[in-house]
């Protein structure tokens, strides 16, 4: 039995390979497609109890520009990633003004706090950085990763409990796989690769690739006794910063005249 598990679980590790959009070797037992749906309802539920709470913002002209700067991304994360056409494209505006964070899961439904602006005092382009960012957490498929990196934290403990012969273990398996997977940030890999895929798309998108160092030097500056959310798994702000500085000529080659794209529409969550 002991065996047979083993083989069970080298052979699903093997078979769940997949490559990322800078040619990087992805763990992925969980796919793409199915990350999408349990993203999705975890997305409805999430909404549902902001709704509840009223924690919802609905300022037209916070919601206006989070459209525009969001859908001029999103045109440029569709013409590079086709498959992302289908998305269900939406950004809800959290009232937490104690929050700097943002997120995008996978399929395209996005958040952002208010605390973004309200601390960093965000230009657009600036904005248009973080949500690059994460938006390509999405487009590298890092939502699937990370749950088959539950996956196999996962299998790990089946294994662990077949082998002691435990059968608390085994029962608990399928439920870390779960806690797990909300609970593990993206690897400081897939942050560093968030990064390059996502300066690249605020760029093509129109803007400054050097708002990308300013974000860093804001985030690094608010001198809270917590950091942000946003900066808890990341590196630290001066070597974020000087990674993405000397991404920046690279950068403004792809669009030296710094052409707006158009904006794609983006559902603001009310």
């Amino acid at each position: 039995m002991k065996a047979l598990l083993g083989a069970l679980v080298l052979g699903t590790l093997l078979a769940g390979c997949a490559t990322s959009p800078t040619g990087r070797s992805q763990l992925m037992l969980i796919s793409p497609e199915a990350a999408i749906v349990e993203s999705r309802k975890a997305y409805l539920t999430t909404v549902q109890q902001l709704d509840q709470e009223d924690k919802l913002v609905d300022d037209p002209r916070l919601a206006d520009r989070v459209a525009t700067i969001t859908g001029r991304l999103v045109t440029e994360a569709v013409a590079r990633y086709p498959r992302s056409a289908d998305w269900e494209w939406s950004v809800a505006i959290i009232d937490d003004p104690e929050t700097v964070n943002a997120w995008c899961m996978a399929g395209g439904r996005m958040a952002v706090y208010t605390g973004l602006f309200e601390k960093l005092r965000l230009t657009d382009d600036e904005f248009a950085q973080i949500m690059g960012h994460e938006i390509s957490h999405a487009l590298a498929n890092h939502t699937a990763e990370r749950m088959s990196r539950a996956m196999a934290i996962n299998l790990g403990v089946i294994a662990a409990g077949v082998s002691s012969d435990s059968p608390g273990l085994t029962m608990t398996g399928a439920a870390l796989a779960a806690k797990f997977a909300l609970e593990l940030p993206n690897s400081r890999t897939a942050e560093a690769e968030a990064d390059r895929l996502g300066i690249e798309l605020a760029t093509r998108a129109g803007y400054a690739p050097d708002a990308a160092v300013s974000l860093w030097q804001k985030m690094g500056s608010l001198g809270d006794s917590r950091p942000p959310e946003f900066m808890s798994t990341h590196p630290a702000p001066e070597n974020r910063q000087r990674a993405l500085a000397e991404l920046g000529a690279e950068m403004q080659a792809l669009n030296p005249e710094g052409r707006m794209a158009a904006v794609h529409p983006v559902e603001i969550v009310r």
